[in-house]
């Protein structure tokens, strides 16, 4: 039986009968890979020194797997760093910009936080292309002899650059890629590609506090021609006597990694290599943007916020509901959340009122598929209360 608030209101339907078995739809940290357990875990490297052979050989393979998905070129470089991918994209930032005139470009909030930090903390005076949530801004507009600093895969927007063709082959300038949530779930062409940072608690669904640097050539040799003239802090110091630490991109980490976290990003490399490597974790993640599609298709009061599908996030998937403000959507949140339903779908607090639902690879199509009559449920149980 329904009951209804008040005479006019809209009736709330039954429950659906079937829930999501893995209801983690957060953006990050994301769905851990199916079948993860702690007790799966390795821990012969825990309680031992990082710096040990044992420590040093895990750290390696776990770059050595990094590099195997990616399908990264023997030219670039990986390593671990500390702060996420915020630290990774910070430290590339505070050691090579100032060499040249810099552009940034910001569609979404991470990308409004590099301009923060080229504009106020290193007084760059940078040329900043700015586009509202669900649009990119005009990418042909961007001058290559700056160095260029973009989100690939925009987590709070859903709003992704839709290839690499806009970056100029010949381009004096660096390009500096926030690929945290675009790694493991598109083919990136690392020929264009100067610097990209990532973090393991997005597509691998991983851990967080470890960000991935990634280096390519023209980086290098800007980090061993150049010297900022800020100063820098241990934790972003990549360079000793003039070249490049080599020793922090085999494992010698800056400062203590936990090797719990690496052990974690380890399995879910492992498991990403058991799908079949790259291919493996696109086609999850190419499924599951499509089952969400469908569902919006089928539903009128719901819309994506990036419009235009050749720049729509296949992983951090943005949603607009019809008339919905802040508090419908956290209303609308919280009872999915009560249900065990769905978590953590609510928008970025920065991003206009709506639905985000993550749908990286390590969350399952039949989850995503199960969501749909669970999103119907709280949007007619909201309307109704």
């Amino acid at each position: 039986m329904t009951d209804l608030t008040a005479a006019d209101a809209t009736i709330a339907p039954a429950k659906p009968a079937t829930k999501p078995a893995r209801p983690y739809f957060s953006s990050g940290p994301c769905a851990k890979p199916p079948g993860w357990s702690p007790e799966k875990l390795a821990v012969e490297s825990l309680g031992r020194s990082h710096r040990s052979k044992l420590g040093k050989t895990r750290l390696q393979y776990c770059i050595d797997l990094m590099r195997e998905l990616l399908r990264l070129p023997d030219t670039h470089r990986i390593g671990i760093v500390p702060g996420s991918d915020t630290g990774a994209f910070e430290m590339a930032m505070w050691t090579m910009l100032g060499a040249r005139p810099v552009t940034t470009l910001a569609w979404e909030s991470f990308g409004e936080g590099w301009v923060t930090d080229a504009v106020k903390q290193l007084k760059l005076d940078p040329t900043v292309l700015r586009a509202d949530y669900g649009q990119l801004p005009d990418l042909n507009a961007v001058d290559w002899s700056n160095d260029v600093l973009f989100t690939w895969n925009g987590t709070t927007s859903g709003v992704r650059v839709p290839n690499g063709e806009w970056i100029a082959d010949d381009r004096e300038g660096l390009s500096f890629a926030d690929a945290t949530s675009a790694v493991f779930a598109y083919d990136l062409p690392w020929d264009k590609i100067d610097v990209a940072t990532f973090s393991w608690q997005k597509v691998l669904g991983g851990e967080g506090a470890h960000g991935v640097l990634i280096l390519g050539p023209r980086a290098v040799e800007r980090l061993e021609t150049y010297t900022p003239a800020w100063p820098l802090p241990k934790v972003f110091r990549l360079v000793s006597k003039g070249k490049l630490a080599e020793g922090v991109f085999k494992g010698e980490t800056i400062n203590t990694p936990s090797m719990l976290a690496v052990e974690d990003a380890i399995f879910a490399l492992e498991w990403g290599k058991g799908l079949g490597g790259a291919d493996g974790l696109i086609a999850r993640s190419d499924a599951n943007a499509a089952a969400l599609d469908k569902i919006v298709a089928e539903r009128d009061w719901l819309g994506h916020l990036a419009e235009d599908p050749a720049i729509r996030s296949r992983t951090s998937v943005c949603l607009t509901v019809e008339g919905a403000d802040a508090d419908f959507i956290k209303k609308f949140a919280g009872l999915l959340e009560k249900e065990g339903a769905a978590l953590d779908v609510a928008g970025y607090r920065d991003a206009p009122a709506g639905l985000r639902i993550w749908c990286g690879a390590t969350v399952d199509t039949a989850d995503i598929e199960a969501l749909g009559p669970w999103l119907d449920w709280a949007y007619a149980t909201a309307k109704a209360g």
